[in-house]
């Protein structure tokens, strides 16, 4: 299992969740490339397969080679992009206008501190946002999902934070600078060609691509949100 295998998997897929969804062929994933014919199984004794481990491991690498773009935009859960892939993604996503508008007051906290800082962990994310404690778990992960959803953070490595390490998150723009100026001079034809190039063999993919896409289409700025339009207080009607 090498890092110049894993790149290739992604690259010819477009995408691929780390680990599959309770053994099922959709979406496709890392594992099941590499083993194909291998059911995986969560067991971190002594007795369960080292290869679980070895690519729990393996994504930390890959996830700092930026060789592919590491993030947890299927669902939440770890998914791997091939760059090209990942670009067309952003002109789609982060690019579209309602992306950083419409972002929750705490989304937003977040967002500035990692476009000043990039990557920070999760305790110092918290403790600059003014996130920290249990009551104040749901929003913070409320935050992330969105910012995940939309292409605006990456996942890149690991940190020791306490017991466990923890991933090391920063803003996709300073991260992947490249790339991001790559999304915004792509034309919109060629990101589509791009994603539909995924979405042919992950129909799932392109079911939460549509999903997020019509969320932003649906969305309102948040200061629209909060009925305030030029500092002036409105009523809005649902």
């Amino acid at each position: 299992m090498s890092i110049k295998k894993a790149v290739e998997k992604i690259d010819t897929q477009g995408a691929l969740l780390v680990f599959p969804l309770d053994n099922r062929p959709q979406p496709l994933s890392l594992w099941a490339e590499l083993y194909p014919r291998s059911e995986m199984k969560w067991e971190w004794d002594e007795n369960g397969d080292d290869r679980v481990a070895k690519l729990w491991h393996l994504r930390t690498e890959l996830s700092e080679c930026k060789k592919v773009v590491y993030t947890k935009w299927y669902k939440g859960r770890a998914t791997f992009f091939s760059r090209s892939v990942f670009a067309a993604l952003l002109k789609e996503l982060a690019f579209h206008p309602q992306s950083t508008r419409s972002l929750t007051q705490t989304a937003q906290r977040v967002f500035q501190i990692l476009e000043q800082d990039s990557p920070l962990s999760t305790k110092v994310i918290k403790k600059e946002a003014g996130l920290r404690g249990k009551d104040q778990e749901s929003a913070y992960g409320k935050a992330l999902k969105t910012l995940w959803e939309r292409g605006l953070i990456v996942g890149f490595g690991e940190v020791e934070d306490g017991a466990f390490p923890s991933l090391a998150i920063g803003a996709s723009q300073l991260l992947f600078d490249d790339l991001w100026e790559e999304a915004k001079l792509l034309k919109p034809a060629e990101a589509q060609s791009r994603l539909e190039f995924l979405f042919n063999s992950q129909p799932l993919f392109k079911k939460e691509f549509e999903k997020i896409k019509r969320g932003l289409e649906e969305a309102k700025p948040e200061w629209v949100k909060k009925g305030k339009i030029l500092g002036s207080d409105i009523f809005l009607r649902k």
